[in-house]
């Protein structure tokens, strides 16, 4: 538990002192937002900055801190030094920069902003592959909460129930204006979800469990550990409690309800230190999980349930897997919304018209349906979406850390705060799509040795880059006026 509580004061801390950092690095001042200048009672639309922190909470909160965390304490304790130092250094700024850059450029969608500072090529390319993961974000969060709200109810209401039950919310989320619903319900489900994390914090100081510390080493205790090494596997199956490049994806739908850039830090760096607390909670409840049940439960709704009616009773566990239902919910909701945002950003298309919004948004739910049914057909089709889906949030968040970096470089300002990052994740990523068993499957030596290249090319392209910028902007100081 010493471990546990050093990593749990160290995400506190982090919000506080690095987050004011890189606060300083980006510069926030008093000029109009965009939900004041383009409000327009739809997506533009000024909201208090408590909501707003709830929404963006709600929104990265997903199953990924919660059953990517259980499957990630499997590995040990590398597990919890993942979620703390990916998150205060990596995660928080990957959606800090994102968010206060949307909110620079007119709350502009993430594929524009990559666009913008990757260039015209690469933001063709992330339009069509952010779109396809926010579809495959719907997809995944449809079948999760559905699956654990059919355990809480009659065998009458199955899981086949719930996901149509939650995907009808998701379309009326998705179309109406962001204070009709998203507005009005994300607050109770705050609520059902900080008691969650709350009440499993209390109840592992009350337990008391023998947790592993990091003097006991960081040795693989994966019982597949031949198969699944740390590295990568480990960075990716974790995903959104460290870094995600979903975040990204939904700052910007904040970024045009914020009334001040000086309300940044809380809601996207602060949003993020939250979700990694959270992830933290879970990890350290699931490693007491497995050490009293052993490794061979690899299902984890089926853990999350256990947990929660031991040490919280059956109300308690009722309200505590609330919180866990309610998390990916609101992540799926908004993933099919900031598609639509992307979509009509890249058409053109005005939104305060349900005609218009309804042109982008039925093709994108028939595609989510195909991969539900896909997922209730084929046994092991959740798991393979789930599996794509995390290897594709990462790769989203390795363009977005470049195109920060980019931004920082342009401004003048220090680049290394993002350049770190994005090299690591770029070796996580390419690593990942080799080694994985649903990737390519090669073996560890070809795998790793593909990950040190790609990150080698990325760093001799971006000093190349970098030295070409530092001469135009010499040579254009050099200029007469």
């Amino acid at each position: 538990m010493i471990t546990f509580t050093l990593c749990l004061l160290a995400l506190i801390a982090g919000y506080f002192i690095y987050g004011r950092f890189v606060e300083r690095i980006f510069g926030p001042d008093d000029r109009k937002t965009p939900a004041l200048t383009r409000a327009d009672g739809v997506d533009y639309m000024p909201l208090p900055t408590w909501k707003i922190f709830m929404i963006q909470f709600l929104n990265i909160a997903g199953l990924g801190p919660i059953f990517g965390a259980i499957m990630g304490a499997k590995f040990g304790t590398a597990s919890y030094l993942w979620i703390v130092l990916g998150s205060i250094f990596a995660g928080a700024v990957h959606d800090f920069f994102a968010g206060m850059l949307s909110l620079r450029h007119n709350g502009e969608s993430l594929p524009e902003i990559i666009g913008r500072y990757l260039g015209l090529p690469t933001k063709q390319v992330m339009r069509g592959f952010t779109v396809i993961l926010m579809i495959l974000v719907g997809a995944v969060f449809v079948a999760g909460p559905a699956g654990l709200l059919a355990k809480l109810t009659p065998d009458s209401l199955d899981t086949t129930f719930w996901i149509i039950a939650v995907f009808a919310y998701y379309v009326l989320a998705t179309l109406l204006p962001i204070d009709k619903i998203i507005g009005k319900i994300y607050p109770l489900f705050a609520i059902a979800l900080l008691f969650m994390a709350v009440g499993i914090v209390v109840m592992l100081y009350v337990h008391h469990p023998a947790l592993p510390e990091l003097w006991d080493g960081l040795q693989n205790i994966n019982p597949n550990a031949a198969e699944l090494p740390i590295f990568p596997i480990m960075f990716v199956s974790i995903a959104c409690g460290a870094i995600s490049g979903f975040h990204a994806t939904q700052s910007p739908m904040m970024a045009r309800c914020m009334t001040s850039e000086r309300h940044g830090r809380p809601v996207f760096y602060g949003a993020m230190i939250t979700e990694g607390i959270v992830a933290l909670i879970w990890a350290a409840a699931a490693t007491y999980f497995f050490h009293q049940n052993g490794m061979e439960e690899n299902n984890a709704s089926v853990i999350v349930d256990a947990i929660t009616k031991g040490w919280l009773g059956a109300v308690g566990g009722v309200l505590a897997i609330l919180g866990v239902i309610a998390a990916p919910i609101t992540s799926g909701d908004t993933a099919f919304r900031s598609a639509r945002l992307i979509v009509a950003d890249f058409l053109g298309l005005e939104q305060k018209s349900m005609r218009r919004r309804l042109y982008i948004c039925v093709p994108m739910f028939l595609a989510a349906i195909a991969l539900l049914l896909y997922s209730l057909r084929d046994k092991g089709g959740f798991d393979m979406i789930w599996r794509y889906f995390a290897w594709a949030n990462q790769t989203l968040s390795v363009f977005t850390l470049w195109a920060i970096t980019v931004y920082l470089v342009r401004a003048g300002k220090l680049y290394w705060l993002t350049l770190i990052p994005a090299l690591f994740m770029t070796a996580v990523c390419s690593t990942y799509i080799c080694i994985a068993p649903e990737g390519l499957a090669l073996s560890h030596t070809v795998s790793y040795t593909v990950g040190m290249l790609c990150s080698l090319l990325a760093i001799v392209w971006f000093a190349f880059w970098k030295r070409r910028a530092d001469c135009q902007s010499i040579n254009l100081n050099l200029e007469p006026e």
